[in-house]
């Protein structure tokens, strides 16, 4: 094939962006858990903490996640602070 394929580029590009996406994953998942902690910095200073920290249990116990997530696996996939992470950190707003 001597001519230039788009659907070829296309197929190549799905083919090889998983390695970097999965390399880049740990600093994708700190900074956007860094950013949870900022906005519930800034909702605790709008509102009062305690409310937060009862809204984010109920939060976790309707969607049956576990308070307390493998710490490797949570800081290497999760976009979200763990629950006791974010309740401690809310606690020390108030």
């Amino acid at each position: 094939v001597t001519t230039p394929s788009l659907a070829l580029a296309l197929l190549l590009f799905t083919m090889v962006s998983p390695v970097f996406t999965f390399l880049l994953q740990p600093l994708m998942a700190w900074h956007s858990r860094k950013n949870e902690f900022e906005a519930d910095s800034y909702a605790a200073q709008q509102t009062n903490p305690q409310d937060l920290i009862t809204a984010l249990i109920k939060l976790y116990e309707e969607n049956a996640s576990t308070l307390t997530p493998d710490e490797l696996h949570s800081r290497f996939y999760d976009s979200h602070p763990p629950a006791l992470e974010r309740i401690k950190h809310l606690q020390m707003e108030q």
